[in-house]
């Protein structure tokens, strides 16, 4: 059994398809699904994805890096208030985009450090989200370790160092379609990690492994990156799947 510990299978790219896409995950042996959120807009969605696949699709809440705009404070009630109905496997994802727009970093700080700080009172994993800021990550993330706070790097794109130092804030890495690609890098010191850091993820429909790179990206594809792993640890797909879903269940709980 494989665990997609990433994948935003509300999207609108699945608006057509959606059925058939869960299926073709199904049987691939793709049977459990954590979504994570973004903003507001999309909280309806998820929990109606929720409602469609209650067996498979387990829910983060959390406000995305890239929607912290002026009205971030409003969005960060929102997620609270949602913390208070019902319960979710981690806050996520959250952390910091220095991609698009590097105007809104001291509030992406404010909302990453305050959604830490959310998820240490319900005792969850975070998800991070971390692009083109590592430093400004690690420099939060300094300052709020403590037995409380762990969860997964989602998406590592970084180097042997970086990968180092977020295992040592109690964080796994996320490693998804980049792990296939010739420039990705992160293919040349995976082995040198214990495989007990590392969970699998899509992204979808982002980040498309190889040969589906640039394309529309789906659960599915997670066989995909069983598969590059299994080359480099040098263990059967089986073995990967099975110590990556259990590392997920050590994360999420269940």
């Amino acid at each position: 059994m494989l665990t997609d510990t990433h994948t935003h299978l509300y999207s609108d790219a699945f608006e057509e398809d959606r059925e058939a896409m869960m299926q073709r995950a199904f049987d691939q042996g793709i049977r459990r699904f954590f979504i994570p959120a973004i903003d507001s807009g999309y909280t309806q969605s998820m929990y109606d994805l929720e409602k469609a696949y209650p067996e498979n699709v387990f829910l983060m809440m959390g406000l995305h890096p890239t929607s912290v705009k002026e009205n971030y404070k409003e969005e960060l009630l929102h997620v609270e208030a949602e913390f208070k109905k019902r319960s979710f496997y981690a806050v996520g994802e959250i952390g910091i985009d220095l991609y698009w727009d590097t105007s809104t970093l001291e509030i992406q700080k404010k909302a990453f450090r305050s959604q830490i700080q959310l998820a240490k009172k319900y005792k969850l994993p975070i998800v991070i989200h971390c692009r083109e800021a590592f430093d400004e990550i690690f420099d939060v993330l300094e300052t709020e370790k403590d037995d409380d706070l762990f969860g997964i790097f989602h998406c590592f794109t970084g180097t042997l160092e970086q990968a180092k130092r977020a295992i040592s804030f109690q964080m796994k890495l996320g490693i998804g379609g980049v792990v296939t690609f010739k420039n990705g890098k992160i293919d040349t010191f995976l082995n040198q990690i214990d495989l007990k850091h590392i969970v699998l993820e899509t992204d979808s429909p982002y980040l498309s492994p190889v040969p589906y790179r640039g394309k529309r990206n789906e659960s599915s594809y997670l066989s995909l990156v069983c598969k590059k792993l299994s080359q480099i640890y040098g263990l059967s797909e089986e073995e990967i799947a099975k110590i990556t879903t259990k590392n997920s269940t050590e994360v999420f709980g269940v």
